[in-house]
């Protein structure tokens, strides 16, 4: 009896998907976070990886509690998937303690090459607020992290409440974007800039002065639109884009999936990624 002859498969190598590592907390509630972030990424063609910050109790409405990782844990598992897989750029949410802050400084700086996106963003007001300096931490990340930043993702409302603190300089708008800028990011893109008219704009200075502006989606508000955009825009820098193509591309794709949003429980609006 004759044998069958053998067979060959010959496997295509597939492109190389961007890997974009997140930086940022636990949401249990799927509205904001590491499982909203990697949702998005692969909605956008990358592939996440995650390095958590804490994690939050927390429904869309209220956080309950914050509980941040100690900083052994982040270095750990930070450095744990940069030695397995080449990354293209990282995204940095909220961060709870200036040691963890310590921690992601050296991080980026020891992968200097790659685009760093940061998302500044107020702190929960949470009863065990006392385990965490929500200033301090914040003064570390400006301090150690912004000198590596390609881009800060910030909103309007948060450069007044931290001029009013006493956390940055001035005010006017224009005296915090510099403030910030000073720090050392490359480029600042602030959300709910008061335009001509009625209607919001984004604003994005660069490290020179240059500026851009693109009208805000004009609908109900989302949760977490500008966490969403920083994920879209460090996935857009990940495959090699410009910055402000990139924030072009990421703003559609943000008013996009805001126009199918939904209210799943008693807090606001968030969006739907279950589909493209």
């Amino acid at each position: 009896m004759k044998a069958a002859p053998e067979t060959t498969f010959i496997v295509s190598a597939a492109p190389q998907l961007p890997i974009v590592m997140i930086f940022g907390p636990f949401d249990p509630s799927g509205s904001t976070g590491l499982p909203a972030d990697a949702i998005t990424c692969a909605e956008l063609g990358c592939h996440a990886i995650s390095v958590l910050s804490g994690i939050l109790v927390q429904d869309t409405a209220t956080v309950e509690n914050v509980e941040p990782v100690n900083p052994e844990l982040l270095d750990d598992q930070a450095r744990c998937l940069l030695e397995d897989m080449p990354a293209h750029a990282m995204k940095v949410g909220p961060f709870y303690t200036t040691e963890t802050v310590s921690v992601l400084a050296q991080i980026t700086a020891d992968y200097n090459t790659l685009p760093v996106v940061v998302h500044l963003q107020r702190h929960p007001h949470v009863p065990d607020e006392d385990e965490f300096d929500a200033e301090e931490t914040q003064a570390a990340l400006l301090e150690l992290v912004l000198p590596q930043t390609d881009l800060v993702v910030t909103d309007h409302t948060l450069l007044q409440q931290w001029q009013a603190h006493g956390l940055l300089p001035g005010q006017t708008l224009g005296q915090a974007m510099d403030a910030l800028l000073d720090y050392g990011a490359n480029a600042l893109l602030v959300s709910g800039v008061p335009g001509d008219s009625q209607q919001r704009e984004y604003l994005l200075r660069d490290e020179n002065g240059q500026t851009v502006r693109w009208a805000s989606h004009s609908g109900e508000p989302v949760m977490d639109s500008d966490g969403l955009l920083a994920t879209a825009i460090t996935c857009e820098l990940a495959r090699g884009g410009d910055m402000v193509q990139a924030i072009d591309r990421s703003l559609a794709v943000t008013g996009a999936m805001a126009d199918r949003s939904f209210k799943p429980g008693m807090g606001g609006r968030i969006f739907d990624r279950s589909r493209s």
